[in-house]
């Protein structure tokens, strides 16, 4: 058990670190090669911001584990709205400016809703796996047409000075791209490792570990990102490494661990209890930043307050399930 602890917390340690370290070296690398700003910002940084539950998911369905790689999809994307976006917003409120996250958004539903009729079955075969990572490449191929044709969107401007600020030499940027890599699947082959282990010691579904836990490990890197970003002024990356994350973990993560170890006899719970959190969630979110009735597109602190109330009462009642099993 305290082995087991201790990988998951090294895990987490050094999953952090190596997140931000391989976007860092990945955003310069991609900089010093002439990529626009903005096409970093929706490609590089928002498919880095995912790595950490993109392999973590992998390593998980290769272990036999798959539903472990689920819960941490769908745990992931209710982190990401009701704890993250909830604390960033409390800290400093969130207003939404850019165009092109007020269209990722309407998207980011249309991915939900599609993820949960493929789910309606109690199972993801291989098949609807290959057709969420159609769909991932196809979105890759919308961000970059998005960031091509957005000169002027607010997301620009936001981006630009991000990456002036961390921007490294060329041979650097690779130097951390590498290791950054090296040390995330490090990282996250031991935090699996431990998390299995002590879900078989509790007597807990892998699922339920992947939920809380490993949802909320993998989840730490756009916490600090986004409350980073917002404290700087920088609302739209604050919000769009949520967004875009939330798109990414639904079509590639469990598109990647579906792929590789397709899941039969999903437990009902996922569909009628996580997945609608995460629904409810993402509809809170597009009427909160877009706005209504004259309202600016904004998460104010209030708003802020209740989504991070949401997070502590969904997570209490998986913990009231759970110990009263």
């Amino acid at each position: 058990m305290v082995l087991s602890l201790l990988a998951i917390i090294a895990g987490f340690v050094l999953l952090v670190w190596s997140a931000d370290k391989f976007v860092d070296g990945a955003s310069s690398t991609a900089k010093h090669l002439g990529m626009p700003s903005l096409l970093i910002g929706m490609v590089i940084v928002g498919f880095g911001t995912s790595a950490p539950e993109m392999v973590v998911s992998a390593m998980a369905a290769m272990d036999g584990n798959p539903r472990l790689a689920l819960g941490n999809a769908i745990g992931s994307n209710i982190v990401n709205i009701a704890l993250i976006l909830g604390v960033t917003a409390i800290i400093a409120p969130i207003a939404v400016n850019s165009k092109i996250i007020k269209k990722e958004i309407p998207i980011l539903i249309l991915i939900v809703i599609i993820s949960g009729i493929l789910m309606l079955d109690d199972s993801l075969s291989r098949l609807e796996g290959f057709l969420l990572l159609g769909a991932f490449f196809s979105l890759i191929g919308w961000s970059i047409y998005s960031a091509l044709k957005g000169k002027s969107d607010a997301l620009k401007s936001e981006m630009e000075e991000e990456l002036q600020s961390h921007i490294m030499p060329f041979k650097q940027g690779i130097l951390w791209l590498v290791a950054g890599l090296i040390v995330l699947i490090a990282s996250s082959r031991i935090l699996v490792w431990g998390s299995v282990n002590i879900a078989q010691l509790l007597g807990i579904s892998d699922l339920i570990i992947g939920l809380t836990i490993v949802a909320l490990g993998t989840s730490l890197p756009e916490l600090v990102a986004s409350v980073i970003a917002a404290r700087k002024g920088e609302h739209d990356i604050a919000i769009g490494n949520v967004v875009g994350s939330n798109m990414f973990n639904i079509l590639a993560v469990i598109g990647i661990a579906t792929t590789i170890a397709p899941m039969n006899g999903i437990d009902p719970l996922v569909l009628n209890r996580d997945w609608t959190t995460m629904f409810i969630l993402t509809i809170g979110l597009f009427i909160m930043a877009y706005g209504f009735k004259g309202r600016r597109g904004q998460i104010n602190r209030t708003e802020g307050a209740i989504l991070l109330l949401a997070y502590i009462a969904y997570n209490s009642y998986l913990v009231a399930t759970v110990t009263s099993l």
